[in-house]
């Protein structure tokens, strides 16, 4: 089911209709396989029949606007796990990625994963969207650069060490990070949030604005923790401004998490005593 799920998230940018189908097989396989109970099948039809007018009504209506607004509180309450009836599965439980890391546990989410679709249905432009005057190949640099210079602040800063590693579950994390994880957080944070802001503020505040929302996320793991998520998202930020695509905002966050996962303690350093 896993594998049918990510392989319609694939097939998002490139062919919508493959990637419904290969949803909805993955969806019937989740209700079959208990990973989808009765609450979140309720919640689902209700965002799933809002995303169908949404998507068959792009003229605005008296009603588009609160089908909108449905559809993102439905992608946020998705993405924090609030809506009943998901039994995610726990892929690994409290691993360490290396002897300095700190245990941690990762999912396959089926919520997470549904954010894309929803999103794109009151936004057409989610995936792809006409780009700013696009960057040189030395700022692309500088912006690839930045990824590990950041790692290394944040480990001079006492959050990280430096410590490689190949964990065996390095698969399962690729798998789940891209699809589950990075594709989730890109199509909230930078195509819808910061797009829409964009389109009512400017590129410059709309970049600072995500990315300080994006940072805020990850207020449970401490005030470093968010300050250099802020940091990262405005990484991520750039790169969907300068692409004008959603996929490439989203490999370039996949890349950074599993830079940190290759060579840094992971998610965080584990102080002795």
């Amino acid at each position: 089911m896993w594998y049918v799920l990510a392989l319609s998230l694939f097939f998002l940018p490139f062919h919508l209709s493959s990637a419904l189908v290969l949803l909805a097989v993955a969806l019937v396989v989740a209700v079959f396989s208990h990973v989808l109970l009765p609450p979140a099948m309720v919640a689902l039809l209700v965002l799933g029949g809002v995303a169908l007018w949404c998507g068959g009504h792009r003229q605005r209506t008296q009603f588009a606007l609160p089908g909108e607004i449905l559809l993102v509180v439905g992608s946020v309450a998705l993405m924090l796990h609030m809506i009943p009836g998901f039994n995610n599965a726990l892929v690994v439980s409290g691993v360490q990625a290396g002897p300095q890391s700190a245990p941690f546990s990762f999912y396959y989410n089926l919520d997470k994963a549904l954010i894309p679709f929803l999103l794109l249905a009151c936004l057409p432009t989610l995936l792809k969207r006409p780009s700013c005057p696009p960057a040189n190949a030395l700022w692309w640099l500088v912006l690839l650069l930045a990824m590990p210079l950041l790692l290394l602040a944040a480990t001079l800063a006492g959050g990280l060490r430096v410590e490689p590693h190949w964990p065996e579950w390095l698969g399962a994390f690729m798998l789940a990070n891209l699809f589950f994880v990075s594709l989730a957080e890109e199509a909230l944070f930078r195509g819808y949030i910061q797009q829409r802001l964009s389109q009512l503020l400017g590129n410059k505040q709309a970049l600072l604005i995500a990315a300080a929302l994006f940072g805020l996320a990850h207020f449970a793991g401490g005030l470093l923790l968010v300050f250099f998520a802020f940091l990262t998202g405005i990484i991520y930020g750039l790169a969907w401004l300068w692409s004008g695509r959603l996929w490439v905002s989203t490999l370039v966050h996949f890349a950074f998490n599993l830079l940190h996962l290759l060579f840094f303690t992971y998610p965080v350093w584990q102080r002795a005593g």
